[in-house]
C-alpha cells in the first residue's frame, strides 16, 4: 500500500501547512488589534504553530493515549491480548511489536496511534475486550494494524492536536477581546485611527470564529478511503473477513458513548463513538464510512485477499475501485479460510470473558487480591488501611 502512505505523508504536510496558515492569519490581525504591529503577531503565530507541529510528531501519541485514559499493560496482565496482537504483528510485517493499551470504558471502540510502526500504540476498551470472541479482536487489531502500517496514524494525531489547539487558541483570545473591551481600538482612536482599527478588530474576531471551523474542514477532508483500505487489510491478515464483520456489528449494536473521548480524537477510532442510536449501524460522520457499508462488503468477499474486498467494493459502489492495482498484483487473491486456533488455545465464554477483564483492571488498579478458603475472592483497595478482614460469606478473618 505505498501509494496510500505517499498520500498520507503528502496529507500532513498540506495539513501542517494550512494549520499554520490559519494560525498566521490569526496572528496578523491580533498583532495589528493589540500591539499595533503585524510582525509581532506573525512572530508568536509562527513560534506557536512550530511548537504544535514537533508536539504533534513526537509527543502527539502520549497526548492521545493521555486524552483517552489508557492506560499501559504486558504480556503478564492480559496474556490472550498480547497474543492476539503478537500473531496480527507477524501477520502484518510490522518490524515492532506496537505497546497495547487498555481504555477502562464499557462502550465497544479502539484506536492505533503513533508517529511510525517503531513507535506505535494499540488502544482497546475494557467493553471491548469483554464482548468479542478471539475472531472478532483479530479482526479489530489487525484492522488498527493496518493504520499502523499504512501511516494512517501519524496523519490523524497530527490532524488532531493541531485542530485542538486552533480551537483553545481561538477560544482564548476571543474572550482575551471580549473582556478586553476593545482597549486596542479605543487606544488607538485617540490617535485618529480608531476607524481602521475597528475594522482590523473585526477581521481578527471573524478570523477566531471562521479558524476553528475550517480546522474541522480540513480535518474532515481526510478521506474515508483509509477506512475501507484498513478493513481490507485487516481481513487479509486473519484470512477470515467474518470476524471483523462480526466485530464491526457488535460495535455498531452498542450505543454506550465513550466518556474519554472528545471531536478532536474521533476520527481515531474504529468507528465513531458519539454516534446515535437510530444511527448505529448508518453511521454518516464525515471521517468514517457507514458502518453497514462497511459490514456488507466483508461478507459479501468470496475470500479474504485485496482483489476479494475490491470485487465486493465495486459490487456495493457501482464498479467504482478503491484497492491500487499494484497492492493486488503483489499480494495476490487469497483463499477464504477460518483461522484454526492452537490445541492450546480455547474460546472463552461471555463470563470468562467478564471476569478475565475485571480481574486486569483490578490489578492496573492496584487491588490486593485475598483467596478465601470457601471460594470467595476478596478484593482490597491499597489503601485499604485495616490489618484483617472478614470474608462476608464464611466469616473467617484474614491477615492482610
Amino acid at each position: 500500500m505505498w501509494e496510500q502512505i505517499r498520500s498520507n505523508r503528502i496529507r500532513s504536510v498540506i495539513l501542517v501547512s494550512a494549520m499554520g496558515i490559519l494560525l498566521l492569519l490569526i496572528g496578523y490581525f491580533l498583532g495589528l488589534a493589540f500591539v499595533d504591529n503585524a510582525i509581532i503577531g506573525l512572530v508568536i503565530a509562527l513560534i506557536v504553530w512550530a511548537i504544535m507541529a514537533l508536539t504533534s510528531y513526537f509527543e502527539g501519541d502520549s497526548i492521545m493515549l493521555s486524552v483517552a485514559r489508557a492506560r499501559k499493560i504486558t504480556r503478564e496482565d492480559h496474556p490472550r491480548l498480547y497474543n492476539v496482537v503478537e500473531e496480527m504483528k507477524i501477520a502484518s510485517g510490522l518490524p515492532k511489536m506496537p505497546d497495547i493499551y487498555i481504555i477502562d470504558d464499557p462502550a465497544l471502540n479502539a484506536f492505533a496511534t503513533g508517529r511510525n510502526p517503531e513507535h506505535a500504540a494499540i488502544a482497546i476498551t475494557s467493553g471491548l475486550l469483554q464482548k468479542l470472541n478471539r475472531d472478532e479482536l483479530q479482526g479489530v487489531i489487525a484492522h488498527e494494524m493496518s493504520h499502523v502500517k499504512n501511516r494512517d496514524v501519524l496523519l490523524m494525531v497530527m490532524a488532531g492536536v493541531m485542530l485542538g489547539t486552533i480551537v483553545m487558541l481561538a477560544w482564548y483570545a476571543s474572550r482575551v477581546i471580549f473582556f478586553s473591551g476593545g482597549a486596542g481600538t479605543r487606544r488607538s482612536s485617540k490617535g485618529g485611527g480608531g476607524g481602521g482599527q475597528v475594522i482590523i478588530l473585526a477581521v481578527a474576531l471573524v478570523l477566531m470564529i471562521l479558524a476553528p471551523i475550517f480546522a474541522q474542514l480540513l480535518y474532515f477532508a481526510i478521506s474515508r478511503k483509509r477506512e475501507y483500505l484498513a478493513d481490507a487489510s485487516g481481513a487479509l491478515y486473519t484470512r477470515y473477513p467474518e470476524g471483523l464483520a462480526s466485530a464491526l456489528e457488535k460495535i455498531g449494536g452498542s450505543t454506550t458513548p465513550l466518556k474519554s473521548a472528545n471531536q478532536a480524537t474521533a476520527p481515531m477510532y474504529i468507528i465513531n463513538p458519539f454516534r446515535k442510536q437510530q444511527m448505529s449501524l448508518s453511521d454518516l460522520t464525515s471521517t468514517h464510512p457507514p458502518i453497514a457499508d462497511r459490514i456488507r462488503i466483508l461478507r459479501a468477499m468470496g475470500g479474504s485477499g485485496y482483489a476479494d474486498y475490491e470485487q465486493a467494493y465495486r459490487k456495493a459502489h457501482g464498479g467504482k475501485g478503491i484497492i491500487p492495482a499494484t497492492a493486488i498484483a503483489m499480494v495476490g487473491n487469497m483463499p477464504k479460510a477460518a483461522p484454526q486456533p492452537a490445541e492450546s488455545i480455547t474460546e472463552l465464554s461471555s463470563i470468562e470473558r467478564s471476569r478475565e477483564t475485571t480481574d486486569l483492571l483490578w490489578n492496573l488498579n492496584k487491588y490486593k487480591t485475598i483467596d478465601c478458603q470457601c471460594g470467595t475472592k476478596l478484593r482490597l483497595p491499597p489503601d485499604f488501611g485495616s490489618s484483617t478482614i472478614k470474608c462476608p460469606h464464611c466469616g473467617r478473618v484474614h491477615q492482610v
